[in-house]
């Protein structure tokens, strides 16, 4: 049997669209037509990626993504979405989404970011370190000292990428690019919102930063505080 993907999606001619053409490339699919639907079979089963709409009957899915992941860290969430504004790509990501994706989309588009998401899911799942902070691939888990930090995905995806490249400085485009897996003209902003969220969570004050903004260009990750 293929990759296991559940649709959350209200109208009846996307999920059509969806199941059909992910079905002929060989994925097993389960379609829900609203939030709290979708929510309970997520927590019935385990399915490799969620395909998820924000605007959906009974709960929307934000609050669908948002429970899952209070019991569910490594599911693979995209959003499909035709909210488009960058607080809205932040919120999404926020609330647990790996990926979002604009409605409307092509097919090709989507289906290489569900390849992306279960390419990331079989690489080998090494442990980072970051001065007092170690990051756990393995269990999806963050450290400060002893002190276990909860972070979001897209949170935990970013802090990982400068962990793999401490010491190098990471362009912000690079980032947007191997993070976000958005290959266009794109407002980078979004990346200082997550960088500004990870240092707080982390406990990482501004004169012993242990991630370094290097303005008009992006971010450095090195063991001594900077």
């Amino acid at each position: 049997m293929g990759k296991e993907i559940l649709i959350v999606e209200d109208q009846e001619g996307i999920s059509n669209f969806l199941k059909q053409g992910l079905e002929e490339e060989g994925y097993a699919i389960t379609v829900a037509s609203s939030g709290d639907k979708g929510l309970m079979l997520a927590q019935q089963r385990k399915f490799d990626l969620m395909l998820l709409d924000w605007m959906l009957p009974k709960m929307s899915g934000l609050e669908v993504c948002t429970a899952v992941r209070k019991s569910n860290k490594t599911t693979p969430i995209i959003f499909l979405t035709a909210k488009d504004t960058v607080q809205d790509t932040i919120t999404g990501l926020q609330s647990g989404a790996n990926d979002y994706i604009k409605k409307p989309f092509s097919f090709e588009e989507l289906l290489e970011r569900i390849k992306v998401q279960f390419r990331s899911a079989t690489e080998e799942r090494p442990v980072f370190t970051l001065g007092p902070v170690t990051l756990k691939t393995e269990t999806h888990q963050v450290f400060a000292g002893d002190k276990e930090v909860v972070l979001t995905q897209k949170e935990f995806a970013l802090l990982e990428y400068l962990m793999k490249n401490k010491g190098a400085v990471c362009n912000r485009i690079d980032i947007i690019k191997d993070v976000w897996n958005i290959h266009f003209d794109y407002d980078t902003g979004v990346i200082d919102v997550f960088i500004n969220g990870i240092r707080k969570k982390l406990g990482f004050a501004r004169e012993d930063n242990y991630i370094k903004t290097i303005r008009g260009i992006g971010y450095l990750a090195n063991d001594e505080a900077v």
